[in-house]
């Protein structure tokens, strides 16, 4: 699994990877994460509001911090 976490590093951005990171080594999900700072890169995925989660090149979560059971059940659908 691939995930990218899409923000120019804002708290909201830092909160949403520091959640994905716990998230995926409390469940022993395989995956790798990514960090996408560039704001021509996020613009790519179609995002305006960061910070945005990407799953397997999918835009999950946009323009919000989800909670830690959503990333949960995002992760190990």
């Amino acid at each position: 699994m691939e995930i990218k976490i899409l923000g120019p590093g804002c708290p909201k951005c830092k909160t949403l990877d520091k959640a994905t990171r716990e998230v995926v080594e409390q469940n022993g999900i395989d995956a790798t994460i990514t960090k996408v700072e560039d704001i021509m890169e996020i613009m790519k995925y179609g995002v305006m509001l960061t910070p945005a989660l990407v799953v397997d090149e999918k835009v999950v979560v946009k323009g919000r911090v989800p909670s830690y059971d959503e990333i949960k059940q995002l992760l190990t659908k």
